[in-house]
């Protein structure tokens, strides 16, 4: 049997648990200060001592922990979580029979049944994060229940519970065999060059591959495209490969530069036809203004925050006014690829923002299309937190 301890919701919060919501946040319940060592296993009752669930303590960014399991017998041990990995690795059964794609996710968090851990693929190596110290004191269990469950190459983990959620820096290799650096993949027949032990981030942003392919193949074909934020270049790949006339990437990170340079060679595509430039987007846009530059796609995918010698970005709070900036170089009837994973507001809210700053500017819009995270990036309908990724494609009228 193991140890646990009692978490009492407060008698308001109770039906919201009661109906799957996950996560826990300190002020949802009456003995947080109950809670030591994360790790610990709780039992979520409410006022009347009636058992609602049952999970771990674990720190992440707003919460305290997250609910496991609504059997109050059942044990969070080894045989638990390799029960959750099988039904996670059987659901993404055609991701593993494609051929054209062989970089996706195999565990969502809460939307696969456990908050604070998901877990990439790449051509047979297995990335895992972990959220929190909490989930992390289960290593040992996760690890072998990944062992029975599956066949790897090898295993990594990045560690991303460090003060305000930032990645501890480690050797990441973990299990099995040590992937070659760079490792390609492939997404819808788009190569990318992945660095498993690199850093936090590995070469490309895996909820975005619908977004990719409609940029190909329905988006690009002899356009003017403009990635901005565009890190190692993806956008730029997929747009290039659908024919684009040229593709300018933007990002103020000085090794965006090689890894997108990188990115084209592997493609086979003539990077020195294409505009790759290390600079302050914001001081791009007021660049391409004073230039008179036009683009006819303009793929605008900030981080949710983002700070720079001369600017501050919070996608709550300023994506409005970005997307203003972007519209005025997009050409007439130009398309801009409005995307963001900021999880703190919804797609209606998004769609606030669009509508302003489209009213600011004075010009009307069609939208043409929308998309959130993919089917390998599994949520669930009571978190809807879970499903942070919003995109949406605009057609400039007027």
């Amino acid at each position: 049997m193991q140890n646990s301890i009692r978490l009492k919701l407060k008698a308001a919060n109770a039906k919201k648990w009661k109906n799957g919501y996950p996560l826990i946040k300190k002020e949802d319940v009456l003995n947080s200060h109950d809670l030591k060592r994360e790790g610990t296993i709780f039992e979520l009752v409410d006022e009347h001592q009636n058992f609602i669930g049952k999970g771990y303590y674990g720190i992440q960014n707003k919460g305290i922990g997250w609910i496991l399991t609504s059997q109050q017998k059942e044990p969070i041990d080894q045989p638990f979580f390799e029960k959750k990995l099988k039904l996670a690795l059987n659901s993404r059964k055609s991701f593993f029979e494609n051929q054209d794609t062989t970089a996706f996710r195999v565990f969502n968090g809460e939307g696969d049944g456990i908050g604070g851990l998901t877990i990439d693929y790449f051509d047979g190596f297995y990335v895992i994060n972990w959220y929190s110290e909490g989930i992390y004191r289960f290593k040992d269990d996760i690890l072998q229940a990944l062992s029975v469950v599956t066949d790897f190459k090898g295993v990594y983990e990045k560690k991303r519970f460090a003060a305000q959620g930032s990645y501890i820096e480690d050797d990441d290799f973990l299990l099995g065999d040590k992937a070659p650096a760079p490792l390609i993949v492939k997404e819808n027949g788009i190569k990318f060059a992945i660095y498993l032990n690199e850093n936090a981030m590995v070469g490309v942003f895996l909820d975005q591959r619908e977004v990719r392919k409609a940029i190909r193949d329905k988006y690009s074909k002899d356009k003017q495209v403009l990635n901005t934020f565009s890190y190692t270049g993806a956008f730029s790949v997929a747009a290039a490969l659908g024919g684009a006339a040229k593709t300018t990437s933007v990002d103020v990170a000085n090794r965006s530069k090689s890894k997108t340079i990188e990115h084209f060679r592997i493609n086979g595509i003539d990077f020195e036809a294409q505009d790759i430039i290390v600079d302050d987007v914001f001081q791009y846009f007021k660049y391409a203004v004073r230039k008179n530059l036009q683009f006819d796609l303009v793929i605008l995918d900030p981080p949710s925050y983002a700070r720079s010698k001369k600017n501050t970005f919070r996608a709550e709070k300023d994506y409005s006014d970005l997307l203003e900036k972007a519209i005025t170089i997009t050409a007439k009837n130009g398309v801009i690829v409005a995307s963001t994973n900021a999880s703190s507001f919804g797609m209606d809210k998004f769609k606030g923002f669009i509508q302003k700053a489209f009213q600011q500017t004075g010009v009307k819009y069609e939208v043409l299309e929308e998309y959130r995270l993919p089917s390998d990036f599994k949520t669930i309908k009571e978190y809807k937190e879970g499903n942070y990724l919003k995109v949406v494609f605009l057609k400039k009228l007027s």
